[in-house]
């Protein structure tokens, strides 16, 4: 079992190397990758319960952003023409994102069940 120091440590080295990889994208991908990561912050973060699986979601930020760039994807082509409607479905990739999409099916049926 890991000390929690050892694995506050850890991820806050992790949170560094995450950082400095959007840091290193090339415009117009270092914003949006940021402006995603202020969303996912304030909205998206309550969803993830560890440490861990918010750095998972946010490395695997960092890559698509990369690979992005690195193919000369346009940013629209990867968030589209709703980046909210991205960033919700990106994080249903995610074990808590799949407890929101849960949260979401169950408002859905409870107020199609209450209007009949």
């Amino acid at each position: 079992m890991t000390n929690p120091i050892s694995r506050m440590i850890g991820e806050k080295k992790q949170w560094r190397q995450y950082k400095a990889r959007v840091a290193a994208l090339p415009q117009p991908h270092r914003a949006a990758a940021e402006a995603v990561e202020h969303y996912l912050m304030r909205v998206g973060a309550v969803f993830v319960s560890d440490a861990q699986g918010l750095m998972q979601m946010f490395d695997d930020l960092a890559e698509l952003f990369e690979q992005s760039a690195a193919d000369g994807t346009p940013v629209r082509d990867i968030v589209g023409d709703d980046p909210v409607a991205f960033v919700e479905d990106f994080i249903t990739n995610y074990p808590s994102g799949r407890w929101l999409t849960k949260e979401r099916e169950r408002l859905i049926e409870a107020i199609t069940e209450a209007g009949t």
